[in-house]
């Protein structure tokens, strides 16, 4: 048996990267960040939390931790819809990514360095279009509508316009679901009846605000 020679073995090549090559690799692998978040004709997409956190910083430069406490369980956002510190914080830093929020200053005094933040003009513009934007869902009223309804009492403004609008949504929805049969039996039925209930429930409470908030105006 012959001793194995280099040429009964494949060769491997070696291929080395440019300094071009590299920056090009290193720019597909790292994370895009938008500099909105989503298509400004059809608003930021944002998550609730964000929302909330952009209306409330609209109303006047603040911090993430006044803001926390506004939306803590018993804050006057918090009893509506509670959002964590830590989702507070994500929130501001995601804004500010988007370039809606940006740092302004840094509270003074001898406690904890806190950042204050301003809305951005467009920040305060999709705002704005948000809280007078009417939810598509029924199952949207308990959460984004009351929140948007507190936010803009909070800031003085008439919401009756919107409230029209949101029952001129909902409206059809309520009166598809009451027309529904169930399919089966069993709980199909149980669901049906709870869907029912719950879209009558709503456009009663539309009802029941819009002219008391017309009076307040």
């Amino acid at each position: 048996m012959r001793p194995a020679r280099r040429d009964d073995y494949p060769i491997r090549h070696q291929w080395a990267v440019s300094p071009a090559g590299r920056l090009m690799l290193r720019s597909l692998a790292a994370p895009q960040v938008p500099s909105t978040l989503g298509s400004m004709n059809a608003g930021p997409s944002l998550s609730l939390a964000e929302w909330t956190v952009l209306a409330l910083i609209s109303e006047h430069p603040t911090h993430g931790f006044a803001i926390a406490q506004l939306t803590a369980p018993d804050g006057e956002v918090g009893r509506i819809w509670q959002i964590p510190r830590p989702v507070i914080y994500r929130a501001i830093g995601r804004l500010e990514e988007a370039e809606l929020v940006a740092p302004q200053a840094v509270e003074p005094g001898r406690g904890p360095q806190r950042t204050i933040y301003a809305v951005a003009p467009a920040g305060r513009r999709a705002a704005a279009a948000w809280l007078d934007t009417p939810v598509d869902h029924i199952r949207d009223v308990r959460s984004q509508l009351l929140i948007k309804l507190a936010l803009l009492d909070r800031g003085g403004t008439d919401p009756t316009g919107l409230l029209r609008r949101q029952k001129a949504i909902l409206q059809p929805i309520a009166s598809a679901i009451a027309t529904e049969r169930p399919q089966r039996k069993g709980f199909d039925a149980t669901l049906l009846a709870w869907r029912r209930a719950t879209a009558a429930a709503t456009i009663s409470f539309l009802d029941d605000i819009t002219p008391s908030c017309a009076s307040r105006a």
